[in-house]
């Protein structure tokens, strides 16, 4: 049997950009940093900035430095902003939506028999909240936040840990993210993947390729049999 016919016991999901939707927020930032294109360089560098910090091992929440990097995209655009004001512009990644096609999806995954959690570099209070706020809380057996390591994902460790809280081996997890790199990691450290192509997201040319990929939750229960 490949290993593609073998079905794993728990989906692990990303949840910015791959659940939710972070559109309503990448236009206040746009708005306010006066770039269309200021939001999309926001998410990386912020991504960038906790990796660094990963690697440097230290670390700080995700809403901090995502402000921090929110006030030196000000800077740049010659706009000063207070590091209260740039976590109140963050607010609203809390009450960001879910993508149109999740909720079907992870309902016939879960009536499929397949086990599912949250995997997110968000802290533990914020992917609380904003999977409550989408309404989705009832489809996860767990919302697991990468705080509880203090590392931030692409670690390995990050994936290893999150195998050891749902008690099964790193091949009976699959990690679903929208994120290139978030794949190549999860598959690197040894995880089934799954790629939801999102628009503007794509895959690591130098990675694996995922186990799956899809276009939307609805296609990749699909093909998983739910």
């Amino acid at each position: 049997m490949s290993e593609q016919q073998v079905r794993p016991k728990v989906l692990l999901f990303d949840v910015n950009e791959t659940l939710l939707d972070i559109g309503p927020l990448a236009t206040d930032i746009n708005a306010v940093l006066g770039d269309k294109l200021a939001a999309k360089l926001w998410f990386a560098s912020m991504l960038q900035h906790s990796m660094v910090m990963t690697v440097s091992q230290q670390h700080a929440a995700l809403p901090d430095i995502g402000a921090a990097v929110l006030q030196m995209l000000a800077k740049n655009a010659n706009t000063e902003l207070s590091s209260a004001d740039a976590k109140k512009m963050l607010e609203p990644m809390r009450r960001l939506p879910p993508h149109p096609d999740v909720r079907e999806g992870l309902e016939r995954l879960k009536k499929a028999g397949y086990r599912l959690a949250t995997l997110t570099n968000s802290s533990q209070s914020g992917v609380k909240e904003q999977i409550g706020n989408s309404g989705l809380t009832a489809y996860f057996e767990q919302l697991l936040s990468v705080e509880s390591v203090e590392k931030y994902k692409p670690s390995m460790a990050v994936y290893e840990w999150a195998a050891s809280q749902m008690q099964v081996e790193m091949g009976q997890c699959m990690l679903v993210a929208a994120h290139g790199w978030d794949v190549a990691g999860a598959k690197w450290a040894g995880m089934r993947t799954a790629f939801i192509a999102r628009a503007g997201q794509q895959l690591f040319p130098l990675a694996p390729l995922p186990d799956y990929q899809a276009a939307d939750m609805k296609a990749l229960a699909e093909q998983l049999g739910g």
